[in-house]
């Protein structure tokens, strides 16, 4: 079995705090150190009420400086909306607080509508340069050229690791001319996900990073005791999903007992479509999910998104995921 990694977009349930959620944010990280999942990645999004990691790389110093082995870091940072060399300087002073644990991984997308786009000060024709960014940033985080007449400090020569991020085949075939480990955003955008891992594995050229493809699938996991609990707690990303088509912000909405009540059919096959790439059960449902995910896919890596309402259960499904995930790699592999 690939390696299992946690993308967190650290919630802010109905009721709660932001200040709460960064809490649960680092309480689920060190728990995650312990269950020895790989990595640990937040996401920047603006202007959500339920989503606390807008100032992403201060979240992520918050968790690097709170746990001891794991990998932390952006899944990712929207890079249209910052300069390279601010991004540079963030990730360089982080890998020089946690060296050989951060992670950088970076996406084309806003991470919010235009209205706040223009707050951030950026022009929405700045992702038409994101891979002169990216070039820009390896540049900047990479050795000291000579004559070279700005550098980041810290991030000179810091090596961050750099990902591309990505929902379509832009972002493959990016990836793939540049060398760098790509993550597929298939817990909420699963359309193009094979067509994607196809044209970045048949075009991908070694790098000085990478010597061959490296690609991390996105699934939503939903693990409980039993196969009926999980579905329950499966309501409160569909209610996310719903509500996304309604137009409707909002904070993580509790599980409710009847979601044909809740959606129209047609936002359900909505719903359900952006949701496709999830396993949801007790613990053998997510042990057979996880085969036929990775048999589909033969990903790299997992990274995996859990909306849980609860934070107790939150946890309890991470960890019912990681007993199967290591109960599955102790088992001998079959020959043929």
């Amino acid at each position: 079995m690939p390696p299992l990694s946690v993308l967190d977009l650290a919630p802010v349930p109905h009721g709660s705090t932001p200040a709460q959620a960064l809490r649960n944010t680092l309480d689920l990280a060190q728990h995650a150190d312990r269950w020895s999942y790989n990595r640990y990645w937040l996401a920047e999004h603006h202007n959500m009420v339920g989503i606390a990691s807008a100032a992403t790389s201060v979240v992520i110093a918050h968790v690097a400086g709170g746990t001891e082995r794991i990998r932390v870091g952006a899944g990712g940072i929207m890079l249209p909306n910052h300069s390279p060399l601010v991004i540079a300087e963030q990730f360089g002073t982080l890998e020089a607080l946690f060296p050989g644990r951060i992670d950088l991984g970076v996406g084309r997308a806003p991470g919010t509508d235009q209205l706040t786009l223009r707050a951030l000060r950026r022009d929405p024709a700045s992702a038409d340069t994101f891979p002169q960014d990216v070039v820009e940033l390896q540049a900047l985080l990479g050795p000291l050229q000579p004559g070279q007449a700005v550098q980041a400090v810290p991030g000179t020569d810091s090596n961050v690791p750099i990902w591309i991020l990505g929902s379509s085949l832009f972002g493959a075939q990016l990836a793939a001319m540049l060398g760098l480990p790509y993550a597929f955003a298939s817990h909420f955008a699963p359309g193009a996900l094979m067509q994607a891992l196809q044209v970045y594995r048949e075009r991908f050229q070694p790098s000085k990073q990478l010597d061959r493809p490296y690609a991390m699938v996105g699934i939503n996991v939903i693990a409980a005791e039993t196969d009926a609990e999980a579905r329950h707690l499966f309501t409160t990303p569909q209610q996310q999903f719903t509500n996304l088509f309604r137009g409707v912000r909002g904070q993580l909405r509790p599980p409710i007992d009847d979601i044909e009540s809740y959606w129209t059919p047609t936002e359900k096959a909505q719903a359900m479509g952006m949701l496709a790439c999830s396993v949801v059960g007790g613990p053998e449902t997510v042990r057979k999910g996880l085969e036929d995910i990775v048999a589909r896919t033969q990903a790299d890596e997992l990274i995996v998104a859990s909306a849980i309402f609860d934070h107790g259960k939150r946890l309890r499904s991470y960890e019912i995921l990681a007993d199967v995930h290591r109960a599955m790699g102790r088992e001998p592999a079959l020959a043929g």
